[in-house]
């Protein structure tokens, strides 16, 4: 029951925080719809690119164009619910640079959760609906053979993968613990990894395989799913290989977040 209270208390605070972050954004409107508009035609471009090259290759290493838009569709769809509801992840940079952690520490409650909170990329939104219209296009275009089970794992594929790309960007951040310089580039490095798992990592050499599916496990949010979905593989269990991953990178992001947090030093220095 303490578990089942402890998850309610924490996501009732999440939805205030979330909630009074929401509201100072709406104030500027405009604002509001260039960010929109602009994260649409963003992710529109990629498309069109990836169309481009399938116009000329049909096949790239087993892979067809729809296959291949899916994975696009997940990587666009992780990160517009990244930005939407957990752009904070992004301001502990300036957070740690500028001090202002020490609000957080002094209320009772987690400094996580008021990071993860600590603001609302609205330019989500677009990415979350390319994404799923991307998706939804997809898996219309390739034969596929649903079940009931299959469509539960699917949900739960999206959901997992949604925490990777959170936990990730969160343990990619924690980098302004120890690097004090407010022009800390190592998340932006990490972040643009995510573009490998764009296309079937197979593709690619070795090297680049062990470090977008273990180092920093992008390939789960992706490639994984698509390789369950489109029937990829003989093994029924590859779709817990997702589940497992996120359950890694978020202790990884909890662990790193915690020892960060013995370096901070507080406004001042």
């Amino acid at each position: 029951m303490s578990i089942v209270r402890s998850a309610r208390r924490t996501f009732f605070l999440y939805r205030r925080l979330f909630g009074t972050q929401l509201k100072a954004i709406l104030e500027y409107q405009t604002d509001f719809f260039i960010m929109i508009v602009s994260a649409v035609l963003t992710q529109m471009l990629g498309i069109v690119f990836l169309w481009v090259v399938y116009n000329r290759i049909p096949d790239i290493n087993g892979w067809t164009f729809w296959e291949v838009v899916f994975m696009y569709a997940m990587i666009y769809l992780t990160e517009g619910f990244g930005s939407l509801f957990f752009e904070g992840t992004w301001r502990l940079g300036g957070l740690v640079n500028r001090g202002e952690l020490d609000v957080m520490l002094l209320r009772p409650v987690s400094p996580i959760l008021q990071v993860l909170t600590n603001g609302i990329g609205m330019n989500g939104i677009g990415n979350i609906i390319i994404g799923f219209i991307m998706i939804g296009q997809a898996l219309t275009k390739v034969d596929l053979h649903w079940s009931f089970g299959k469509i539960v794992i699917a949900i739960l594929l999206i959901i997992t993968a949604v925490a990777i790309r959170v936990s990730i960007n969160l343990a990619a951040n924690t980098s302004a613990f120890w690097i004090k310089n407010a022009g800390n580039a190592f998340p932006i490095m990490i972040h643009n990894l995510g573009e490998f798992a764009k296309y079937p990592i197979t593709i690619f050499s070795m090297g680049i395989q062990l470090l977008v599916a273990v180092l920093v496990p992008f390939a789960f949010v992706s490639f994984f799913p698509a390789y369950y979905l489109f029937d990829k593989t003989t093994s029924p269990w590859i779709w817990m290989a997702p589940p497992v991953a996120a359950i890694y990178c978020a202790a990884v992001a909890y662990v790193l977040f915690r020892i960060g947090m013995r370096k901070y030093e507080s406004a001042g220095n």
